[in-house]
């Protein structure tokens, strides 16, 4: 488990490092496993309806609702490391 969340750790520190920009799915999904994987399912209200990108990550992040904090932490090692970082 401290194994895991010292990968997990290292994987958002070298996603800062990555050569190329990732697309705006790919960024949604980060974004939506790194916050499932620290903080657990979303909370908070959702954003406003002109807040475009605030609601494309709440509603990134509600999809993974359920998921296991160690799960979304392995999902995201692999993510990061598929991308080259």
């Amino acid at each position: 488990m401290a194994d895991l969340k010292a990968k997990f750790e290292k994987a958002s520190e070298d996603v800062k490092q990555l050569k190329e920009r990732p697309d705006n799915d790919t960024l949604l999904k980060l974004y939506a496993l790194f916050k499932q994987g620290s903080e657990g399912d979303v909370s908070g209200p959702k954003p406003g309806f002109f807040d475009f990108v605030g609601t494309a990550k709440y509603e990134a992040w509600a999809k993974l609702k359920g998921t296991k904090a160690e799960e979304a932490q392995q999902k995201y090692i692999d993510l990061v490391k598929k991308l080259g970082a």
